[in-house]
Parts: structure tokens; sequence; C-alpha cells
């Protein structure tokens, strides 16, 4: 039985400063809050909209337990909830072909391309990632109808524009980080959508939000959440 988490952090706290910059550092505390960190891979993301209210969201397949965080990076004494887990089956018994959903996603595009060799020999593939937002959208749109979705297009009114996706970047970044102290970087460029999707085939579209999207899932990338869209945006 699934379950999405939406974790409280004062990012005043040095534990927590820890977390938001380093995505390592803030994989292993969300294995941390895990029974059985061996059997699961769990998504996460950040929601930093309010600079001074972030929020870390987390999908587990099983129940979790996020004290150790509400202690280390949040407000463990100060009133109001310093967690939400709620079950996520019910959501998933709403998909189906055709429903709307409005949706945001964190992702790693990436592309592979030959590594450099000798001359007149092949280089091994490597990962590269895209850099720019018209490459960054067009790696999530192509492989939307893979992930058991697809994108309408904007609702502009009779404008007679050209129609365009409902998708939008609200967010772009380069990180940077170490496993380890002294280690080799790790590089990401990362992207977050938001926007309208249309689902087309259910079962593909559940594993999609079960799973994840893209590489880089251990490091904050990948979890898909939906939302019930405007009435003002509803055909």
């Amino acid at each position: 039985m699934p379950f999405l988490s939406r974790i409280r952090i004062n990012p005043f706290r040095e534990a927590s400063r820890k977390l938001l910059t380093n995505p390592h550092a803030a994989h292993g505390a969300v294995v941390a809050g895990l029974p059985d960190p061996e059997g699961e891979r769990p998504l996460w993301r950040w929601e930093t909209e309010r600079e001074r209210r972030p929020h870390l969201l987390v999908l587990t397949s099983a129940a979790p337990d996020w004290t150790h965080l509400v202690e280390r990076c949040g407000w463990p004494l100060a009133d109001g909830d310093h967690v939400t887990t709620r079950d996520y089956t019910p959501l998933l018994r709403q998909l189906s072909s055709g429903r709307e959903f409005a949706f945001r996603v964190t992702v790693n595009p990436v592309q592979n391309v030959p590594a450099p060799g000798s001359p007149g020999e092949r280089g091994r593939a490597r990962r590269v990632g895209h850099r720019t937002a018209t490459h960054q959208q067009r790696w999530f749109l192509q492989r939307a109808e893979r992930w058991g979705f697809h994108v309408p297009p904007a609702l502009l009114g009779d404008t007679g524009a050209d129609e365009v996706p409902d998708l939008r970047i609200t967010q772009r970044q380069r990180l940077s980080f170490a496993k380890k102290k002294g280690g080799e970087p790790v590089v990401l460029h990362i992207a977050t959508f938001e926007g309208r999707l249309r689902i087309t085939e259910p079962d593909v579209f559940t594993r999609t939000l079960l799973d994840g999207i893209g590489p880089a899932k251990a490091y904050g990338c990948g979890l898909l959440t939906l939302a019930p869209l405007p009435q003002t945006a509803r055909r």
C-alpha cells in the first residue's frame, strides 16, 4: 500500500540546510524513515515555493516514520501538523482513460552522447543532461505517451493562436554535490514542470506514478504528483 507524506522543514536549522543543498544527504534522510530500506525505492521532491516554509514530499510503498526529520529538521515543539501521511490508494482508484489532472514533477532530462575516444575507435556513450528549456521540454513531451499520458493543448480560447502544450517550466537548476567529502561531484540539470495531463493508459500511468519519471530518482527527481483541475480549466 503506497503512502504520500508531506513533511514540514525548518530551513533555519543546520541539519535542514544540509538536506536542502545536498540531494545525497536528503536521500539518506528519506531512507532512514523506512522500515525496510533495502526493499523499496522511495520517490521524493522538495517543495520550496515559500522559501521560509519548505516541505519534503515522499512517496513510499510502506508506512514510514518521519520522527527523526521532525526532531532534527522541523519544529518539534511548535503547533501545527509537522507531517501529513496519506494512503495513496484512493487516488490510484480514480485513474481512468481520458481523465485530466493538473500535475507537477521535477525531472532530470538527459541524452546519451558518444564519449571521446581514440581516432578510429567508438567511444562509450555517456549520459549528459539537457541544459536548455527548449530541449528539456522536448525531452518531456516526447516521452509522455510511454508514461501513459498526453499533454493536451493549452486552453487559449478563440485567439487563433497555434496550439501549444499545456505545460510550463517553473524552475530550472544546475545541482552540483558530492556523495562524500573530497569525492567526484555529481552534476544534475533539473527542471520542474507544471501543467495539465490526460491519461491515455491507466495501467501504465499508475506504474509511472509509483516508479517515477526519468533518471536521478534518488536525488529528488521523478515524483509526479496530481491535483484536481481548476474549474476554469475543465473542458
